[in-house]
């Protein structure tokens, strides 16, 4: 990447640049291969923030299906992380997962499950054999302890793992129905609906070695780490993070040492190496001291998240770009790689990280208002649909952290937070799914490289020509909204 003028005596954040056009051979957007140059092997370059708000076993698997992973958060317990990974791995790379209710569940129950997914229904299922499906529709004007087997739907479209996206696409079409259940051997295998055939055409999933869907998971500084890091090992992760907000801190270097030493033990018995991801830090000296600790990506941002009052609160931080460039160029310089955590708002600064060479982006509040984040659905006093999201350094994450401290250490951890809370998030009603976010990204992600002139990302970072703008400028190209 270079800048089209000289560079600033300042930093500079993702607002402050824009890209140059320049002459481009690109034929297609579809051409461009978004292939992660982090080396953990995701087809996307996107990860989703280990924030307890937002990463969960839906979340993991709906992005892993689209090439992207998702890190489950360091606050949940192992076990707990060991069951959803062993969810995630038995789950379909291609259909999605199917919300699934008994003859006799009650439709009140139903109507709750169903905004877990963004297909929107429910399948009814007796020994594993999808027998109807219920939607919002079906429960209209129905009282909600009356059983799903009374209201739901018969008309069914039923199909093998052998039909193709275009087969079901036509089929969904032609019978005016909104999903396709996916069955083999008289079993539910899972769903698709009409997006999710076009998806399938479009997107590539990450899969581990043995062709399961690849999801992450975060350990933090404190407590027995390496116990817990070889946990998280032993359930099957594909990508181990070491996560603190000051990341270049001697206890986190004693951290980070110690989970190569777990990790580096089970690749040796077992021949199977996880990449450590370790921050986050916003400097050169950081990104060197976490590489010479052991670290194969840095996680860099401090201050940028949407959730984050540290730079109010401290006057600690960096703004993001400047930041991502410096620590990219010197972890490229060490073979290494690092994460864009946070700040991003639009599909423009994801491509902006990239182009200044980060190997993926880490994407938290922007993802926290969709149907697959962990939070309950609610509506506000107008009808619109939120979730809650809030900071994980906030008083809400810092009593979850602590609950097992007494009432008093509780008590004075709690002086001490930094985040917000609680925070609505509102579904998008174009886009109230993480899958139709993703293709709003990638979508612009796909034009930001053709009109650089790249096939893929490291030629984007190669080729990517930025300039610097004032606060108008970036103003000049937001869209003005008219009401007709």
């Amino acid at each position: 990447m270079r800048f089209l003028q000289e560079l600033p005596p300042y930093d500079l954040t993702y607002s402050d640049v824009f890209m140059v056009p320049r002459r481009s051979g690109i034929a297609s957007r579809l051409d461009v291969d978004l292939q992660s140059t982090d080396g953990i092997g995701t087809t996307l370059p996107l990860v989703v923030a280990n924030m307890t708000a937002i990463s969960g076993r839906r979340m993991a698997e709906t992005v892993a299906r689209r090439g992207g992973i998702a890190i489950v958060p360091q606050d949940i317990p192992a076990d707990v992380v060991a069951e959803v990974v062993g969810k995630v791995k038995r789950s379909h790379p291609v259909y999605d997962t199917a919300v699934s209710v008994t003859p006799h569940t009650t439709v009140g129950e139903a109507l709750s499950l169903i905004p877990k997914r963004a297909h929107g229904l429910a399948v009814v299922v007796e020994n594993g054999q999808p027998l109807g499906t219920v939607s919002e529709v079906e429960a209209a004007g129905v009282d909600r302890f009356a059983q799903v087997h009374q209201v739901m739907s018969g008309d069914l479209l039923t199909i093998t793992p052998e039909s193709s996206p275009t087969e079901i696409f036509d089929e969904l079409t032609h019978r005016h129905l909104e999903v396709a259940l996916v069955v083999q051997n008289a079993k539910l295998l899972g769903v698709m609906t009409r997006k999710h055939a076009l998806r399938s055409t479009l997107y590539r999933p990450a899969l581990d070695p043995d062709g399961r869907l690849m999801i992450g998971a975060a350990v933090g500084i404190n407590g027995d780490v390496a116990v817990r890091a070889q946990a998280l090992l032993d359930a099957g992760i594909d990508v181990l993070v070491v996560d603190t907000a000051h990341g270049h801190q001697e206890r986190m270097l004693e951290s980070l040492k110690a989970v190569r030493e777990v990790r580096d033990r089970l690749a040796d018995t077992q021949g199977r190496r996880v990449p450590l991801v370790a921050g986050n830090v916003v400097s050169t000296d950081g990104v060197n001291d976490l590489v010479s600790a052991g670290a194969d990506v840095i996680k860099v941002g401090v201050g940028p998240g949407a959730m984050c009052t540290t730079r109010m609160m401290t006057g600690v931080g960096r703004p993001q770009f400047s930041a991502v460039l410096e620590c990219a160029e010197a972890a490229r310089a060490a073979g290494r790689s690092v994460w864009a955590d946070g700040g991003v708002r639009h599909p423009r600064d994801v491509a902006l990280a990239l182009a200044a060479g980060s190997g993926s982006v880490m994407i938290g509040s922007w993802f926290a208002g969709t149907f697959e984040s962990t939070g309950n659905l609610m509506t506000d006093a107008d009808g619109r649909m939120y979730k809650e999201s809030y900071g994980m350094a906030s008083a809400r994450a810092v009593k979850m952290r602590t609950k097992g401290s007494t009432g008093f250490d509780r008590a004075r951890a709690a002086l001490f937070e930094e985040g917000i809370s609680t925070g609505r998030m509102y579904l998008d009603p174009e886009r109230p799914s993480v899958e139709d976010l993703i293709d709003s990204i990638v979508a612009g992600l796909r034009s930001s490289c053709s009109y650089a002139g790249a096939s893929n990302l490291e030629e984007f970072h190669e080729l990517a020509v930025v300039g610097v703008q004032a606060n108008s400028g970036y103003e000049e190209g937001r869209p003005l909204h008219i009401n007709s």
